[in-house]
C-alpha cells in the first residue's frame, strides 16, 4: 500500500495540479458551446414552428435525419482526434481555434429569415433552408464537443480534480444556457387584429406572438460572444498528458467501437447522458409552448431556468465533498429520483387553474433541478472514469472516438426530444399557421405531456444509475490505483508524455 501511495505522488501529481486558471478557462469552453447550444436547445423549435410556420412533422423528421448523419460524421471526427500529429499547442486545444468563426456564422444563419422564407408560397424553400443550415451547424458543432470532451482526459488525472472539472463545466454550461432565456422571455408582443384590438384565446388570455427582431438581434450577440469565448478557452487552457497518435491500422475504429460497447459502465453513463439531455431539451422547448399558450405568462421561462439552475449555485461548493463521501453513482441516482417524483407531483396538480398552478410548478421546478443537478454537476467526471475503467480493463485508450460515441448518444437524446416535443405537438393537434389560436382542450393536453414526459426520463435515468452503472464509490477508489500502474507503464514505454 505504501509502495502503491507513493506512486501515486509521483505519477498522478505529475499530470494534476490545476489552478484557478484551470478550470475558469475549461469552464469557459462549454459557457461558449451553450450559448450557441441553447439557441437550438431552446429556442429554435419555436422559431421553426412561428416565424418560419413548418411542420412540427417536418421538424421531427429533419432532426431525426440529421443524427442519423451523425452516426457518420461523429466517429469520423473521434477517430481524426485520435489520429492527427499532435501539434505545440496540444491535441485538442487547436480545435477551439479552429471552428470558433465557422460555428458562430452558422449560429446566426440558422436564424435568419430571409426575404420570402417563412410564407406558405416558399414553404419547401423554407424547409431546405432549415435543413441545409441545421446540419451544417450540427458538424460544425461536432467539431467543437469531440475535442472539448476529450480534453479533461490530458488537462489532469487526478480524480478528485476531475470532479471538479465536471463542476465547473457544468457550471459554464449553466452561465452559456442563461442567455437565452431573456429571448424566450421578452421576445414576444401581444398579437392585435385589422381593427388594432387585441386578440383574446379561448382560455380568456390575449395571445402573444414570437417576434423576429428581437431573436435575431439576441443571437447576433451569443454567437459572437461564444466566437471570442472559445478562442479564451484555447489560451488559458493546458494538456498535460501528451499522447501519442493511435494506429490508422485497418479495422482500428470498429476494434474501439466494441470496445466501447461492450463495457456495462460506458453504455449505461451514455443512456444516462442520453436521457438527461433528452429531458433538458424537452422542457427548455416545450416550456415555451406551455407557458405562453397554457399560462400566458411568459416571463415563466425565466424564473423556471432560475429555478433549474439556481441549485448549482449551492451545491456546487458540496458536490465533490458529497461525492467522495458517498459515491457519485449514490448521490445522482437520488437525485433524479427526487427529479422524476417532482415532475410526477406537476402532473397530479393538472386539475388546478393555470393562475393558482404558477406558484406550485415553479417550486417543483426548482426540487427537480436540485435533482437533476446532481448528475449534471458529475456527468462529465463519470463519462471519464469509465473511458478510465475501459483502458485498465483493456489497455486501450482512444478518447477522441469514446468521446464522439458518447456525444453521439446525447444527440440521440435531441431525437428522443424532438420525437416528443413535436410528437406531442402533433397529439394535441397544435396549430402552427399564422394568426392560429388553440383550444382548451388542447391546452389541456400540452400540460399533461409537459409533466408526464420529463417525469418518465428521469425515472428511467435512476433506474439505470441504481441497477446498471456499476462504478460505486468503491469501484472508482479501485480504479485509481489501476489508473496509476497504467500510467507508470504508458510512460516507461514512452507512449505518453507529461508536461
Amino acid at each position: 500500500m505504501q509502495e502503491n501511495l507513493k506512486t501515486t505522488e509521483s505519477y498522478i501529481a505529475k499530470t494534476s495540479g490545476l489552478k484557478a486558471k484551470d478550470y475558469i478557462g475549461y469552464a469557459m469552453g462549454d459557457a461558449a458551446g451553450c450559448l450557441v447550444f441553447s439557441l437550438v436547445t431552446t429556442l429554435l423549435q419555436k422559431f421553426y414552428t412561428d416565424v418560419f410556420h413548418i411542420s412540427p412533422l417536418f421538424i421531427m423528421i429533419m432532426f431525426i435525419c440529421a443524427r442519423i448523419w451523425d452516426a457518420v460524421n461523429d466517429p469520423i471526427m473521434g477517430r481524426i482526434c485520435d489520429t492527427v500529429k499532435t501539434t505545440k499547442y496540444g491535441r485538442y486545444r487547436p480545435w477551439f481555434r479552429r471552428v470558433a468563426l465557422p460555428l458562430a456564422i452558422l449560429s446566426i444563419l440558422m436564424f435568419t429569415k430571409w426575404p420570402g422564407l417563412g410564407g406558405e408560397l416558399n414553404y419547401t424553400a423554407t424547409c431546405i433552408y432549415a435543413t441545409i443550415t441545421y446540419i451544417l451547424w450540427g458538424m460544425c458543432y461536432t467539431v467543437l464537443q469531440i475535442p472539448y470532451g476529450s480534453l479533461a482526459s490530458v488537462v489532469t488525472t487526478d480524480v478528485h480534480e476531475r470532479n471538479k472539472l465536471s463542476v465547473w463545466r457544468a457550471m459554464g454550461a449553466a452561465a452559456g444556457s442563461i442567455p437565452v432565456i431573456g429571448i424566450s422571455s421578452f421576445a414576444y408582443a401581444k398579437r392585435v387584429d385589422a381593427a388594432g384590438k387585441f386578440v383574446i384565446g379561448e382560455n380568456g388570455k390575449i395571445i402573444t406572438d414570437l417576434q423576429y427582431k428581437p431573436v435575431i438581434i439576441g443571437v447576433i450577440i451569443m454567437s459572437v460572444c461564444s466566437a471570442l469565448m472559445l478562442l479564451l478557452t484555447f489560451r488559458l487552457n493546458k494538456e498535460r498528458v501528451i499522447t501519442k497518435p493511435a494506429e490508422k491500422e485497418k479495422g482500428s475504429a470498429i476494434r474501439v467501437l466494441k470496445l466501447l460497447l461492450k463495457n456495462k459502465a460506458f453504455v449505461s453513463i451514455s443512456l444516462v447522458a442520453m436521457l438527461l439531455l433528452a429531458g433538458q431539451m424537452f422542457t427548455q422547448s416545450f416550456y415555451l409552448y406551455l407557458f405562453n399558450d397554457y399560462f400566458n405568462a411568459n416571463w415563466m421561462n425565466l424564473v423556471s431556468m432560475a429555478c433549474t439552475y439556481s441549485p448549482m449555485l449551492v451545491l456546487m461548493f458540496f458536490m465533490p465533498r458529497l461525492s467522495r463521501a458517498l459515491g457519485k453513482k449514490e448521490v445522482c441516482a437520488v437525485g433524479m429520483s427526487l427529479a422524476a417524483i417532482a415532475n410526477l407531483l406537476m402532473f397530479t396538480l393538472r386539475g388546478m387553474q393555470p393562475s393558482a398552478l404558477i406558484m406550485p410548478f415553479l417550486i417543483l421546478c426548482f426540487i427537480s433541478g436540485c435533482g437533476q443537478t446532481t448528475v449534471v454537476l458529475q456527468l462529465w467526471s463519470m463519462a471519464t472514469d469509465t473511458i478510465d475503467d475501459i483502458e485498465v480493463r483493456t489497455g486501450s485508450r482512444d478518447d477522441g472516438t469514446a468521446y464522439s460515441i458518447f456525444n453521439f448518444f446525447r444527440k440521440l437524446g435531441q431525437v428522443v426530444a424532438a420525437i416528443c416535443v413535436n410528437g406531442s405537438l402533433l397529439g394535441m393537434h397544435y396549430k402552427y399557421g399564422k394568426g392560429e389560436v388553440q383550444t382548451l382542450e388542447n391546452l389541456k393536453k400540452m400540460y399533461d405531456m409537459a409533466t408526464l414526459i420529463p417525469a418518465i426520463m428521469f425515472a428511467l435515468m435512476a433506474l439505470l444509475l441504481f441497477a446498471v452503472y456499476p462504478l460505486s464509490k468503491s469501484k472508482v477508489s479501485e480504479l485509481q490505483i489501476k489508473k496509476e500502474e497504467k500510467l507508470k507503464e504508458s510512460y516507461e514505454n514512452k507512449t505518453i508524455d507529461i508536461q
